[in-house]
């Protein structure tokens, strides 16, 4: 059997509303030790990134470029959740020819956002981080967690820590505004048009299955990977999701 080789093409990872790089952390770990070159990124005003967040998705996609710009990223794979999947996929539409590959990870396009949320966000963001933990996870506490699983109360204290990281406004609050104004996500498939890996939730009450048809249907050289959990993949199903980003890489894309 040959052995298994992974190139030093690196897989890109950005994180959702709120959240930063240590989202990824177990499937960073996980695709690390197989021998993948694993870059997740912390945006603007979210982890160890200093400034404001920035208002938009197109702006975020080109932030994500020239931090890759100025590591001497020509090329890379990548992937995101939440809000993060609308920053990989206006990224790699802005640049296809630099992206070997794109994996959403609990996405939608548009990714409307209710009212009542983005008001409360900006108003009361505590109560509007304990909405999105609830809503985030398919159930608070299985009876059989998988391994790796991450209760919600450890991402609402990772939603606090990020709300605390810019005392001038609300995180979250331009996060979700960010994603509900974003208009560019037809135009930005199919100006991106290639290999695609879509990982969803079953049981996603935050960007439901349904609200993802459309854009499937726009990638039309993509796959789909379902797994039994809600919105919060990396958290409920983190081995799963980083077998299906393994998967998808050395398969679907020959990188092996």
């Amino acid at each position: 059997m040959t052995a298994f080789h992974p190139p030093s093409l690196p897989l890109v990872l950005i994180h959702g509303a709120g959240g930063d790089a240590s989202v990824w952390a177990v499937q960073t770990a996980w695709l690390t030790q197989r021998g993948w070159t694993v870059l997740a990124l912390d945006l603007p005003a979210h982890g160890a990134t200093p400034a404001p967040p920035l208002p938009s998705i197109e702006r975020m996609a080109e932030w994500v470029w020239a931090q890759l710009d100025a590591r001497g990223i020509a090329a890379a794979v990548l992937g995101g959740h939440s809000m993060g999947s609308l920053v990989a996929l206006q990224a790699a539409a802005r640049r296809p020819a630099q992206v070997r590959g794109l994996a959403l990870l609990a996405t939608a396009v548009p990714m409307r956002v209710s009212k009542k949320l983005l008001q409360l966000a900006q108003d009361d963001p505590e109560q509007a981080i304990d909405n999105v933990v609830r809503w985030s996870y398919a159930q608070p506490e299985p009876d059989t967690p998988l391994p790796g699983w991450q209760p919600p109360q450890s991402y609402r204290q990772l939603l606090l820590r990020q709300q605390a990281n810019w005392a001038d406004g609300s995180v979250l609050a331009s996060d979700l505004a960010a994603c509900d104004r974003y208009a560019g996500g037809d135009a930005a498939a199919r100006a991106w048009g290639g290999p695609t890996l879509f990982v969803l939730g079953e049981f996603d009450r935050m960007t439901p299955l349904a609200q993802t048809a459309a854009l499937r249907q726009a990638l039309p050289h993509s796959r789909t990977v379902l797994l039994d959990c809600g919105h919060n993949l990396m958290a409920e199903a983190p081995h799963a999701v980083a077998h299906a980003l393994a998967d998808w890489m050395e398969r679907d894309l020959a990188l092996a």
